[in-house]
């Protein structure tokens, strides 16, 4: 049997390394299994044929990954975005055989947005984001109250009317952001999942954008359905800022209580502390999808320009694997190192050169019809969009952790030494990160890769490869990223002290996580950690026990066990009747319906033994 024939067979009977790559993907449904099937063609074609042959080796035995083979290179398809939703919706744009106006109500504008976000993500293979949609939207609300003011000045007494337009445009906000999140969660795209969106928001102070950063939390809070459940998309981003939002004398500070209160619930919001934000990457923006950021990029009237742009592609260095190959020798972990760069350098710079053979029929929404924001016509070259550093090319990275443990052992965390190699790490990459940018005119840029399959896969293949190594390869997965070992005891305020320092060097992609116990009765202490982080580190997830028992009302932290997730209270261990959402990656993911793979499964329950009884 040849490698595609085994795929395939892998694929038909439910291998979990094959179905379960994605946890965003339910991969019971015909559509998913048929975007897989054609994934596992795509892969193979890409191995075989397309990508060179040492880096095709590189990736086979886990030197390397080169993500999404199932879409890129067979395809030459983007990664992930900001859409420039603002001009689209401004100026029109085209969807199949529709030509579509600018809209004149906040309900048919979002009714727009989800249209846009469902073409995009149908033609990348990555996250798609909706930056300031609050004040985008709060644009299309004015329309909402012109045509109330009509009304009432027909029916209404004069001295209601004011209460009575506020109360209408109230309703038409909810049901807007209502029905958004509604349809996100029913949409299915092309790739057989719900898309990847991501909605950025907060900043906006006017009377309607206050009102849609009200109703986005409601909405998320109040759940989705008769059962409401946890919505895993729109991943919701909440800006915080000095002056806006952060303390009880700004204007927004009543948003922010809300924001609390519902990542206490939901899990969402994340925070993006805006002056971090700002100095790490030189303007504000939110994260493309996940974790992926752009830097500051001016045009040719010089100014910032975020919304249009892209990411073409990550490749990631298993980084533990040099460290194990060198044995404990700083000298030969360098020389490994900086050849395994090489490596990185073709993989990616073939990414650029399969890009090149696009054009913009392959993806109308993006290239022709606004989403990138320059509106391309047949003859111009896709290039142009992504040349003068607008688009980014990401080089990842897996495990520090790892590493630091080879050459300082399992509590290397309390070294200055250690933490001092593991950044070395990155300064190295930076130095390639500049030279490749300098040559090729597209911003390389270097990525804490999510990892999600990858933790289980590179351990794998180094446990095959070097056997059982005590908290390296044993545990079964690798650490993601530069993130603190989830295995160990240490309060929000410790991890953020100890991971501030890493993405000032790995800026294209980062975010950082603190693990608490159930907080819906003390907001308070989250919100501790929210201020603290406010001038240390730029982007901030929650990661709090918000599973709930549809049997008993439980709702906290279920228990894990070999073959899924328990309800502590009755024993319900029905995926039917529980509702289990845990953080697979930058996302949020349901794993009893879609089960993770064995090493981010371990490394969830590892973050939840050492989340109980914890105090902060």
């Amino acid at each position: 049997m040849n490698k595609i024939e085994q795929d395939l067979t892998n694929l038909i009977t439910k291998d979990p390394t094959v179905i379960n790559e994605n946890a965003n993907k339910d991969s019971a449904t015909f559509s998913t299994m048929r975007d897989l099937t054609a994934g596992v063609v795509s892969k193979s074609y890409a191995l075989d044929y397309l990508l060179p042959k040492h880096v095709a080796e590189a990736h086979t035995n886990g030197d390397i990954h080169f993500h999404d083979l199932d879409y890129h290179p067979f395809q030459p398809l983007t990664n992930c975005c900001l859409i420039d939703a603002e001009s689209m919706l401004k100026n029109g744009f085209q969807i199949g055989n529709a030509s579509v106006t600018s809209p004149k109500s906040i309900q048919t504008a979002s009714a727009q947005l989800v249209q846009i976000i469902a073409n995009v993500s149908s033609s990348q293979y990555g996250g798609c984001t909706i930056d300031r949609v609050d004040e985008l939207l709060s644009c299309y609300a004015k329309y909402n109250e012109i045509k109330h003011r009509k009304l009432a000045a027909q029916f209404v007494e004069k001295e209601h009317i004011e209460t009575y337009i506020d109360y209408q445009i109230t309703q038409d906000i909810d049901d807007a952001i209502e029905s958004l999140e509604y349809e996100i969660n029913t949409l299915y795209t092309s790739n057989g999942q719900t898309p990847f969106v991501t909605l950025g928001f907060g900043l906006g102070t006017d009377r309607y954008s206050r009102k849609i950063q009200r109703a986005i939390l409601q909405t998320r809070i109040k759940g989705l359905g008769k059962d409401r459940i946890t919505a895993i998309f729109p991943k919701l981003v909440f800006s915080i800022k000095k002056g806006i939002n952060y303390s009880k004398d700004d204007p927004n500070y009543d948003i922010k209580q809300l924001a609390l209160e519902c990542s206490t619930k939901r899990m969402y919001p994340d925070i993006l502390n805006y002056d971090k934000t700002v100095e790490i990457l030189g303007d504000f923006k939110a994260p493309m999808g996940c974790r992926s950021f752009l830097p500051l990029w001016k045009n040719e009237d010089g100014e910032g320009e975020n919304n249009g742009r892209c990411n073409l592609g990550v490749v990631t260095l298993n980084i533990p694997r040099i460290a194990l190959e060198s044995k404990g020798n700083m000298e030969s972990f360098w020389k490994l190192f900086h050849e395994r760069m090489q490596v990185m350098h073709d993989a990616l710079v073939y990414r650029i050169e399969r890009l090149e053979q696009a054009t913009p029929d392959n993806a109308p929404i993006l290239y022709k019809n606004g989403a990138f924001k320059h509106r391309l016509t047949d003859e111009d070259s896709v290039m142009s969009l992504f040349k003068g550093k607008r688009a980014t090319l990401s080089i990842g990275y897996i495990g520090l952790y790892e590493a630091a443990i080879v050459f300082y052992g399992a509590n290397w965390e309390k070294t200055s030494k250690g933490k001092a190699f593991t950044l070395d790490i990155l300064k190295a990459m930076k130095v390639y990160q500049l030279k490749w940018t300098e040559i090729y005119d597209i911003w390389f840029s270097i990525y804490s890769t999510p990892s999600e399959s990858l933790t289980e896969r590179f351990c794998r293949l180094d446990r095959e490869k070097f056997g059982n190594i005590a908290d390296i390869t044993s545990k079964g997965y690798y650490q993601n990223s530069f993130h603190y070992d989830v295995r160990k005891d240490i309060t929000p305020f410790e991890k953020i002290d100890f991971e501030k320092d890493y993405p000032f060097y790995a800026s294209g992609g980062y975010i950082h996580y603190c693990e608490y116990p159930k907080l819906t009765h003390n907001i308070k202490a989250l919100e501790a950690v929210w201020d603290y982080s406010y001038d240390k580190i730029s982007y901030l997830g929650t990661n709090i026990p918000i599973d709930h028992c549809r049997l008993c009302d439980f709702k906290g932290d279920f228990k894990t066990t070999k073959t899924g997730y328990q309800c502590p209270d009755c024993g319900n261990n029905d995926p039917k009747t529980v509702d289990v959402v845990k953080r697979t990656c930058g996302y949020l993911g349901n794993p009893v319906q879609r089960p993770t793979i064995e090493g981010r499964h371990k490394e969830m329950c590892a973050r939840v033994k050492h989340m109980k009884d914890r105090s902060i």
